[in-house]
């Protein structure tokens, strides 16, 4: 009999492909996916599990059990439940189990956090960091003012190509496998587009015919981890002490928007959201800020 290891490694291998393939999912997911299941599988394997039949509910929630003991945080023990419950979904539907035994699994309760925002001056203070005359410094800044100007994500951000940007009307498209939207960027983030494209580019851009919008100093696109660091070493120059990635320009973009007024299913829509519950976080973040802002300054806030 094949072991169990050798056996869901295939397993786990053929529903990932079954999610590229049907469910679109990114190779971001993918990855996420790959690694739940790996984890799950060796705990199995010390359990003494040898084939999927073996598998139970008990040895399933032993292994939430051991999570919790690791310390791993409710949303990552979250996590794996999901990508278990997938998985063995996915086993019962293809009669490799007579059992969906996903469906016995309780997910811990998450408190939801509201997400890390920028103040604007804070904003300010970063991109004014990207402001020399090298074409990696260009490059730079005009992702940094793209990217707060949009609110894409930092994959969308590093897949960008050439066609993907109108400079005229001031937009650009983000594509996935089987959806896109329009998302429009103002004159300052025009402007460092423009620049980067005239007096930058063509010194990062080793052939001709390369489409991508941002490439590193090689020509190559720009990685994700690339823009993370070059993220993080600005945010530190700008003396911004906690902890910031491109996701909080991501929440900034959002919590500012709806901080000013704008409508949410605007906001829902630029930033991609299936539902709009997602995007009414911000709706709750600018009601603490308010509140906060209403106990400091009113005389009458609190009894005397």
């Amino acid at each position: 009999m094949v072991g169990l290891s050798a056996k869901m490694r295939q397993e786990t291998e053929e529903f990932i492909q079954y999610l590229k393939e049907k469910k679109h999912i990114s190779e971001n997911t993918a990855v996420s996916y790959r690694r739940d299941l790996k984890k799950l599988v060796q705990f199995l394997q010390t359990q003494g599990c040898d084939s999927i039949a073996q598998i139970t509910v008990p040895s399933l929630n032993a292994y939430l059990l051991y999570l919790e003991k690791e310390g791993k945080k409710p949303s990552t023990i979250a996590r794996n439940v999901v990508s278990a419950r997938a998985f063995f979904q996915y086993l019962q539907k293809q009669g490799k189990l007579k059992q969906d035994l996903g469906e016995e699994l309780k997910a811990p309760r998450i408190e939801k956090r509201m997400p890390q925002v920028l103040s604007m001056e804070e904003v300010k203070q970063l991109l004014a960091q990207a402001k020399g005359t090298t074409p990696k410094e260009l490059r730079d800044a005009a992702m940094l003012e793209l990217l707060y100007a949009t609110g894409i994500r930092v994959s969308e951000l590093v897949s960008l190509q050439l066609e993907d940007i109108n400079l005229q009307l001031e937009y650009i498209v983000c594509r996935d496998a089987h959806k896109e939207r329009v998302i429009p960027f103002g004159e300052v983030a025009k402007e460092a587009v423009s620049r980067y494209l005239v007096e930058g580019r063509e010194e990062l851009v080793k052939e001709p015919g390369n489409p991508w919008l941002f490439t590193n100093c090689f020509g190559q696109p720009m990685s994700r981890q690339g823009f993370w660091k070059l993220l993080k070493s600005y945010g530190k120059k700008a003396g911004i002490r906690h902890e910031i990635t491109p996701h909080t320009l991501r929440h900034s973009f959002a919590a500012h928007l709806v901080n000013n007024g704008a409508d949410l299913h605007a906001v829902q829509e630029m930033l991609g959201h299936a539902d709009i519950s997602t995007t009414q976080v911000y709706t709750r973040a600018n009601s603490v800020k308010l509140r906060e802002a209403y106990a400091k300054a009113h005389p009458r806030s609190e009894r005397a």
